[in-house]
């Protein structure tokens, strides 16, 4: 009998609901923030214990708020722990998208149970924007190769439970907020709440408010020996961070924020964090030099979601985005680098270099792809106008200059001035060379009607002194 046995790995309990271990690293367990395609810049998720800081600058537009409330569907979605910091937290829950053809999902248009059947036009912009294939009408002989993909496929949403898919025009049931608020799966700090001491800053109080709530929610977790699905994960949601709820913060009192956050989360392996801060927060005047940065410093994921709202040469050149997705940090706990620069699709670090990304919020979802151009002309007819994206280049870009400004003068000290010239140079255009083999052309044409051509010169040779020669 041999004396050797197999080593076998001990039986680990599945890991709680709406998580799955981390590609990267089988130690770090993983959640999704409900977007798919930005799970796969993270790299398949948000790790626990780790933070996300969506950054949105332009002020005319809510592209942070709304993936936070992504975030918030996704966790009731999976039934998993809610706390939501905001100064009107039910207001923010009831607005959150839920999943299409769910019981009890209310249409964003009216308060009817099912949705709003769509419009043929939006049935037709969702087909389009879908990643099923479709037949390319190029040609018969095309019809084979694979589709050109700009984002991740959507999850299946009766085969997968980690990332449920949701529809923008329906609502979370009233019935689903009211079961999580009696089960204890739905929590709310307010920054504003009179009840903590008025000494004491809004993000003190906020921070000493979700430790007792994780604390709280680790003394009611199961023991190590009970299964591990029983254990509920808790999401801290905040959706607008820096709002005048939490009065006048200073760049100090939002770095402290965020690193004492940091610093509570990984004392819980169960949690996880979202925020959004206000537009004015976002920008380099609030803080100074590399305050952007910093913010990503402080956190364990950064992105910027700059929108096309303020600059229309950006929308005009891509007109099928909405924005560019700026990544300043990922997180990559357990791990030397970010699992998402092997792991990440949409970034394409595996294959030629970085891809640059953008996003768009169509009639139904929030999708993040990589960027790129629209197809000029269409797809069925051919262009005969100039394209947006030439009048985009034309205003970037100045007039070519057929003319020489007037000469400024420039003053000198003691009131003397010395004159600016502007120097250009002339541009020489070389004849086509004339190749030998080429056939002897006609004369050319006189330059004037009034011009007389010139008769051609013979000269004559004497033998006797062929020095002196005559005309």
């Amino acid at each position: 009998m041999s004396a050797f046995k197999r080593r076998t790995t001990s039986k680990q309990p599945p890991p709680p609901i709406g998580t799955r271990p981390s590609p990267g690293s089988p130690a770090t367990t993983i959640t999704s923030t409900g977007i798919p395609s930005l799970d796969d810049i993270l790299g398949g998720g948000l790790p626990l214990s780790c933070s996300l800081l969506v950054l949105a600058p332009d002020a005319h537009s809510a592209y942070g708020e709304l993936v936070l409330k992504y975030f918030a569907s996704q966790g009731l979605a999976c039934g998993q722990r809610i706390c939501v910091v905001d100064a009107r937290p039910d207001a923010f829950l009831s607005e959150c998208m839920w999943m299409p053809g769910s019981s009890g999902a209310a249409s964003a248009q009216s308060n009817s149970p099912t949705p709003a059947p769509p419009t043929a036009a939006e049935d037709e912009e969702d087909e389009k924007a879908s990643e099923h294939d479709t037949k390319i009408k190029i040609a018969w002989r095309y019809e084979q190769m694979k589709q050109f993909q700009t984002t991740v496929q959507s999850p299946d949403q009766s085969a997968d439970d980690y990332c449920r898919r949701f529809d923008l025009t329906s609502r979370v049931p009233e019935s689903t907020i009211n079961s999580a608020l009696s089960e204890g799966r739905y929590l709310d700090v307010r920054p504003d709440e009179s009840s903590f001491s008025e000494d004491e800053s809004s993000c003190r109080r906020v921070l000493r408010r979700v430790a007792e709530i994780l604390a709280k929610a680790e003394s009611d977790s199961p023991s190590a020996s009970a299964l591990a699905t029983h254990a509920i994960v808790t999401r801290i949601c905040i959706p607008a961070l820096g709002s005048y709820e939490w009065g006048d913060l200073s760049p100090q009192d939002v770095c402290y924020f965020l690193r004492s956050l940091r610093a509570l989360l990984r004392r819980h392996p169960r949690a996880c964090a979202a925020m959004s801060v206000s537009p004015h927060l976002c920008q380099e005047t609030y803080g100074g030099p590399g305050w952007v940065q910093k913010l990503g410093w402080l956190t364990d994921a950064s992105i910027t979601l700059a929108a096309f709202t303020a600059n229309p040469s950006l929308s005009a050149m891509f007109s099928s985005h909405h924005g560019l997705v700026h990544i300043h940090s990922l997180p990559a706990p357990h791990t030397l680098l970010p699992p998402s620069d092997k792991f990440s699709t949409l970034r394409g670090l595996t294959s030629s270099g970085e891809n640059n990304l953008a996003f768009k919020c169509m009639r139904k979802r929030l999708i993040f792809e990589t960027l790129h151009l629209d197809v000029e002309g269409g797809v069925s007819e051919r262009r005969t106008t100039p394209s947006s994206s030439a009048f985009a280049m034309e205003a970037g870009t100045g007039h070519d200059h057929d003319h020489l400004h007037q000469p400024s003068t420039i003053p000198l000290p003691g009131g003397a001035s010395v004159a600016a010239v502007q120097v250009q140079l002339e541009q020489v255009h070389m004849a086509p060379s004339v190749p030998e083999s080429q056939p002897d052309l006609p004369p050319a044409k006189p330059e004037s009607a009034f011009k007389k051509a010139k008769v051609k010169k013979k000269v004559a040779f004497t033998s006797e002194r062929p020095d002196l020669y005559d005309f």
